[in-house]
């Protein structure tokens, strides 16, 4: 066991010469020094560059660029300042047609790790670039503190609690950046409570927008750690003189310090209900809590790229498993026989049954729940489904409807993953009974190491 050996005789701030091989699961680079493995954010395959050790385990290390000897040509010159500064910006650092190289190559290496069946055979498409690279997000959760005396609000530093004061993010709409700050210094001359996280003090903790591509218009959300939202009417009041594209203002009501953004209670202070957004053609309503994709335009080329995977025909009964607000089977209903959502979270169904009323969609029933429980008792009462799209949340498919999925195998299953590897690990399962067809990789976060994959999958 050399490799053991190497770790003991290093330790934290050793330097070393380091040549970056290929590009982790995180986005991160990777290199080997005498054969033990080397994971170094902000580093490209083809950059030299001498590491200085910040971490040793015992079966590999964690360093960081000490100097860059010899740039990889993927480098991209012009990285914004912010990208050493907040989250969201891993990838800034890479040139765009390769950052869509790299993606492809995290989703090969996740099934690299889990190896399901044939994996070796699967035919991994180009990854689909995004229209647009910057400013593309069309939500943002901004966390606003009052701290030393001074009232801050963006987004928090790289892996801390450290509030970073934002004035502009490469990554997110103008509008949505341009409100925030206006908001920020409403909140300032009000003399409104922010929270202060030394002093477990003030009631504003949050401010999220999210931007209608389509209509222009915003939907503002205040999380509050009390009930009392002290001055919301002055507040509501300079709002809609000072920046008129507001449609919504909801108060959301957290009494946590710590986890969870989004409290039980969201409450609407003024305005419209739902915030609209047109996706290929269809309209759909978000109340403040909706799912829907961070990136509007690329959706539209999301949508169609589940579309063609699934090749819905008129006899298609369809299961629309983490169904979220409607979107994805609404823009498929006039293709197929029957529709049936599931979601567990109850107001994405009320949306999602006001979603496909708003579309005059009459072939769609929807369910509270969570899919591996309501699946099964839609089988039991002889629902025959043929095609089923799942689109879960990063944690994956649960084993039970896997489960579910094997023993009752449809002749056309899609899988929207926003997770390489719990898609690769599920795909171990999966592949007993499907077969894999192909994988997309679509690029809904431009400047990160996110990648979406639609898996297009045939019963065996």
């Amino acid at each position: 066991m050399h490799t053991n050996n190497i770790t003991q005789e290093l330790s934290v701030g050793d330097r070393f010469p380091l040549t970056i091989k290929r590009i982790g699961i995180n986005g991160e680079g990777i290199g080997f020094f005498k054969h033990v493995i080397v994971f170094v954010p902000k580093a490209v395959p083809q950059d030299v560059i001498v590491c200085e050790v910040t971490d040793v385990h015992e079966h590999f290390l964690n360093g960081r660029i000490h100097k860059l000897r010899k740039a990889s040509p993927a480098r991209n010159p012009d990285t914004p300042e912010l990208a050493n500064e907040v989250g969201g910006l891993e990838f800034a650092h890479i040139k765009y047609e390769d950052q869509l190289k790299y993606k492809a190559d995290i989703l090969r290496e996740s099934l690299e790790k889990y190896k399901p069946y044939a994996h070796d055979k699967y035919m991994i498409r180009p990854t689909v670039g995004s229209v647009q690279q910057e400013k593309y997000r069309n939500k943002a959760q901004f966390p606003i503190q009052e701290i030393d005396g001074q009232i801050r609000c963006g987004l928090y530093k790289n892996g801390t609690q450290e509030l970073v004061d934002l004035e502009e993010m490469p990554t997110q709409m103008d509008l949505t950046m341009q409100a925030m700050r206006k908001i920020v210094s409403m909140i300032k001359d009000l003399q409104i409570p922010v929270f202060n996280p030394e002093q477990k003090s003030g009631i504003l903790s949050m401010i999220i927008i999210r931007e209608s591509v389509e209509f222009n218009q915003l939907q503002v959300t205040f999380v509050t750690r009390s009930t009392k939202f002290i001055k919301e009417h002055q507040l509501i009041e300079r709002i809609q003189k000072e920046i008129p594209e507001v449609s919504s203002i909801s108060q959301n009501i957290n009494k946590e310090d710590q986890g969870a953004v989004w409290g039980d209670e969201t409450k609407l202070l003024w305005g419209d209900e739902y915030l609209q957004e047109d996706i290929n053609g269809y309209l759909f309503n978000l109340s403040p809590r909706a799912f829907l994709q961070l990136n509007s335009l690329q959706t539209d080329k999301l949508y169609d790229l589940v579309n063609k995977a699934l090749e819905p025909s008129p006899r298609d009964i369809l299961l629309d498993a983490y169904c979220g607000v409607g979107t994805i089977g609404i823009t498929m209903a006039d293709k197929v026989k029957h529709i049936y959502g599931i979601e567990i979270i109850p107001e994405a169904i009320e949306d999602a049954k006001a979603n496909a009323k708003l579309n005059e969609v009459e072939n769609a029933d929807y369910y509270v729940g969570s899919v591996d429980k309501i699946y099964p008792q839609l089988l039991n009462d002889k629902v025959a489904v043929n095609s089923v799209i799942v689109d879960p949340p990063r944690t994956g498919l649960e084993n039970n409807l896997i489960r579910t999925l094997n023993e009752h195998p449809v002749e056309k299953l899609v899988y929207v993953s926003c997770n390489p590897s719990t898609l690769a690990k599920d795909l171990v399962t999966l592949t007993k009974e499907y077969r894999v067809v192909y994988l997309q990789p679509v690029d809904m976060f431009p400047q990160t190491p996110h990648v979406e994959t639609i898996v297009k999958l045939v019963k065996r």
